[in-house]
C-alpha cells in the first residue's frame, strides 16, 4: 500500500471513530425495543410498519445524540474537550446538518409507517429538538426526555396498529426510568448529592415490583357489541387466547396465557435491577463525575432488559428474548465508545 494509501484510510477510520463517538452507538441498542415494546402492549405482531417505527426511531434518537452535542459544544470545550466537535474531529456544521437530516429521514420513515405514526413521531421530534435546545438545563428537563422515551414506545403501538391507548402504561413505565436517568445524568460532569441515586434506585426497585405483577387488563366500556356477522365470527376466532400471542377478543378482560410470559418476565425485571443496582448504589455512596457517569450508563444499558420485561409481560416472548439478546452487545461496545 502506497503510504498516502494508508494515511488516507487511517483519516477514514479517525472519521468513524469520531462519528460512532457522537452517536453514542452503544446506545442504539437501546432504541429498537422501544418500538417492539410498543407492538406488544397493543397486543399486535410486528410487522413492515413496526419496522418503518424501529427505523424512525434511530433516526430521531441519532438526531438528539448529535444535536445534543452541537447544542453543548460550547460547554464540552470546558468540561469534555476530549467530544468529537470541541476536538475539532467532527466540525459544527456537518453535526447539524447531520441532524437535520436524521430528523427528516426519521419523519419520513414515520409517514411510510402511516398517518398514525406520523402523528406520533412530529411531536416525537418536536420534543427532542426542545430539549436539545432549550429544555435540557430547564428544571422541566428530565420531563421533556421522559415524554420523548414514552412517545418513542407509543410511535411503535401506533404505527404497528393504529391505536396507543393500551401502551400508555408501558410507556409511562419507560418514561418513569428516562426521568430517573435523566435526573441523574445532570451531575455527571462536576458530581453532587447522593440524593438522585438514591432517586433511581428506588424507581429501579418500583418498576421492577410493577414488572413482577399479574398483567390484568379491566372490563371494556362503551356499547354492547351489535349483531355477530361472520366477518366478525371469523375475526373473533382469529383472536382467541394463544393464537400469534394475540389477547382474546371474547374475553378482553383475561390476561394473556403465554406458559413462558411469567417466568421470562421475572428473570427479566431481575436482569434490569441487576443492570442498575450496584451502579446506582456506588454513586449514591460516592457521587463523584466517574461514578455518577457510570451510573448513567448502566441506566441507559437497563433499558433494553426493561423493554424486554415488558414485552414478555404482555405475552411476546420470541420479542423479548430477541431485544434482551442486544444487551450484552451494548455492554460490549460500550467499553470502546461512551454512552454518555
Amino acid at each position: 500500500m502506497h503510504p498516502s494509501e494508508g494515511g488516507r484510510a487511517q483519516d477514514r477510520r479517525a472519521r468513524a471513530a469520531a462519528w460512532a463517538e457522537l452517536l453514542r452507538l452503544p446506545a442504539l441498542f437501546t432504541v429498537p425495543g422501544d418500538a417492539l415494546a410498543g407492538a406488544a402492549a397493543v397486543a399486535a405482531r410486528p410487522d413492515h410498519r413496526t419496522l418503518l417505527a424501529i427505523g424512525s426511531s434511530v433516526c430521531l434518537y441519532e438526531a438528539g445524540m448529535v444535536l445534543n452535542d452541537w447544542a453543548d459544544r460550547a460547554e464540552d470545550a470546558v468540561e469534555r474537550p476530549h467530544r468529537p466537535l470541541p476536538s475539532g474531529r467532527v466540525s459544527p456544521a456537518a453535526a447539524f446538518t447531520a441532524a437535520c437530516a436524521l430528523t427528516a429521514a426519521g419523519l419520513t420513515l414515520a409517514g411510510r409507517a402511516g398517518r398514525p405514526a406520523l402523528a406520533v413521531a412530529a411531536p416525537l421530534a418536536a420534543t427532542v429538538w426542545s430539549y436539545d435546545l432549550v429544555l435540557k438545563h430547564k428544571p422541566v428537563g428530565p420531563l421533556a426526555m421522559a415524554a420523548a422515551r414514552g412517545l418513542d414506545l407509543l410511535l411503535g403501538a401506533s404505527a404497528t396498529a393504529g391505536r396507543t391507548r393500551p401502551a400508555l402504561p408501558a410507556a409511562g413505565l419507560l418514561a418513569t426510568h428516562t426521568f430517573a436517568i435523566t435526573t441523574l445524568s445532570r451531575q455527571e460532569t462536576r458530581g453532587g448529592t447522593p440524593a438522585p441515586a438514591l432517586a433511581a434506585l428506588a424507581t429501579t426497585a418500583t418498576l421492577t415490583w410493577w414488572l413482577r405483577r399479574p398483567p390484568t387488563a379491566g372490563p371494556r366500556t362503551g356499547s354492547p357489541p351489535g349483531p355477530l356477522s361472520p366477518g366478525r365470527a371469523a375475526h373473533l376466532l382469529r383472536t382467541l387466547p394463544g393464537r400469534d400471542g394475540q389477547r382474546s377478543a371474547l374475553h378482553p378482560s383475561e390476561p394473556l396465557s403465554e406458559p413462558l410470559s411469567a417466568p421470562l418476565t421475572a428473570a427479566l425485571a431481575a436482569a434490569y435491577a441487576g443492570t442498575t443496582a450496584r451502579p446506582y448504589a456506588h454513586a449514591a455512596l460516592n457521587p463523584s463525575a466517574p461514578l455518577t457517569q457510570r451510573a448513567v450508563g448502566a441506566g441507559i444499558r437497563a433499558m433494553i432488559p426493561l423493554q424486554a420485561a415488558l414485552m414478555a409481560r404482555s405475552g411476546a416472548t420470541a420479542g423479548a428474548v430477541l431485544t434482551a439478546a442486544l444487551a450484552p452487545v451494548a455492554r460490549r461496545l460500550a467499553r470502546r465508545v461512551s454512552v454518555t
